[in-house]
């Protein structure tokens, strides 16, 4: 199972990618989380768990993903041991570190993606090791990026380079465009659209008019 990358000729506009804020409480995001993804064409739903026991993460899980799946979306968690259990599409892995154990036990039967490359060296060794898409833009855990100039070039660099399928994290909306422009197959929204004043729905409709808008050839 992969993110399948679409070749310009297919593709009017990439697909977006949505990252959910850590989990807590499921009923408190089972509403709004059914709302962005009935506003917006979502290839895949991140799921952040907060650390807590397996059994209760496992429930959360389970509690959360017909909302995602039964839509045809694929169902991420950032916790891989507790994917297969869990009933989840694959997970999404942070740096190399961790990709090996990962990979070993969910593929190829899910998906693995990988972020946190912080360097082209890293993207490369993530794409040699077989996951299905790479990340990048993504803030690390003390809320730090490069700058989106890097950001854009390094989804540049890749998408004319390799054929592993690309995301973008947006830490804005305004970012979704440029990201689409500079070839990224998918666009990883997160904070931008569940902190939007307008509501989460407003906001993955605006996400999605940016990739429209943004026509490529």
């Amino acid at each position: 199972m992969a993110l399948p990358r679409q070749t310009e000729m297919q593709r009017p506009a990439p697909r977006l990618y949505l990252i959910t804020p850590p989990l807590g409480d499921t009923a408190s995001l089972r509403e709004s989380l059914g709302a962005a993804l009935a506003a917006a064409d979502v290839a895949a739903v991140l799921l952040v768990l907060a650390h807590s026991d397996e059994r209760t993460m496992i429930n959360q899980v389970k509690a959360l993903a017909p909302i995602v799946q039964e839509k045809g979306v694929a169902l991420l968690l950032d916790q891989p041991d507790i994917v297969a259990r869990a009933g989840a599409d694959g997970a999404h892995v942070a740096g190399i570190d961790a990709l090996k154990d990962a990979i070993e036990t969910l593929k190829p039967d899910r998906i693995v993606g990988a972020g946190d490359l912080r360097t082209r060296h890293d993207a490369m060794l993530a794409g040699e090791a077989n996951v299905d898409y790479v990340l990048f833009g993504e803030p690390n855990g003390g809320g730090r990026r490069p700058s989106f100039d890097v950001i854009l070039e390094r989804v540049e660099w890749w998408a004319e380079l390799f054929e592993l399928p690309c995301v973008g994290f947006a830490a804005t909306l305004d970012e979704v465009r440029p990201l689409a422009a500079a070839g990224a197959d998918f666009i990883a929204v997160g904070d931008c659209v569940w902190n939007d004043s307008r509501g989460v729905a407003a906001a993955m409709a605006a996400a999605t008019d940016a990739l429209v808008t943004e026509t490529i050839a």
